[in-house]
C-alpha cells in the first residue's frame, strides 16, 4: 500500500504539526510527515492505543456490524494542540492522524482533509 498522495493531501493542510497514517492492528507508522520535528513512531504508537480503545467501545455499544455506528474522527483538544484521528473507511485497521497547532489550524478544514484524503485513497 502506498500513501504518498494521502499524506501530502494532509501535510497542505494549514497548521498541521505531523501527520500520518498507522496500522492500529500493529501500531505500524506506515507513512507520515512532521514539519515541526515531533517524533512520528512515538505518535504513532500513543494514537494506536487510543483509537483501539474507541473501537473496542463502539463495539461493546453497537456491536461488530459497521452499518449501525463506526467512529468518523476522534478529537483531542491540548492547550496548544489539537489531535485529530480517523480510522480509514477504505483501508481496514488502518487510521490517520493529525497535530494541529491550535493557534493557526481550522479544525472545520483539517476534518475535512482527513475525510478527502480517506475517500480518495485507492489500494495501489
Amino acid at each position: 500500500m502506498r500513501f504518498e498522495g494521502v499524506i501530502d493531501k494532509l501535510a497542505d493542510t494549514k497548521g498541521v504539526m505531523a501527520c500520518a497514517v498507522v496500522d492500529y492492528e500493529s501500531g505500524m507508522l506506515l507513512d507520515g510527515v512532521s514539519p515541526s520535528g515531533m517524533d512520528l513512531d512515538v505518535l504513532s504508537v500513543c494514537n494506536t492505543e487510543i483509537v483501539r480503545s474507541e473501537v473496542k467501545a463502539i463495539e461493546r455499544l453497537y456491536g461488530e456490524d459497521e452499518t449501525e455506528e463506526a467512529i468518523e474522527d476522534i478529537l483531542i483538544s491540548l492547550h496548544k494542540e489539537y489531535y485529530l484521528l480517523r480510522p480509514m473507511q477504505n483501508v481496514k485497521g488502518v487510521f490517520m492522524f493529525m497535530v494541529l497547532d491550535r493557534k493557526t489550524a481550522n479544525l472545520a478544514l483539517a476534518r475535512r482533509a482527513l475525510e478527502i484524503a480517506d475517500h480518495q485513497y485507492q489500494d495501489d
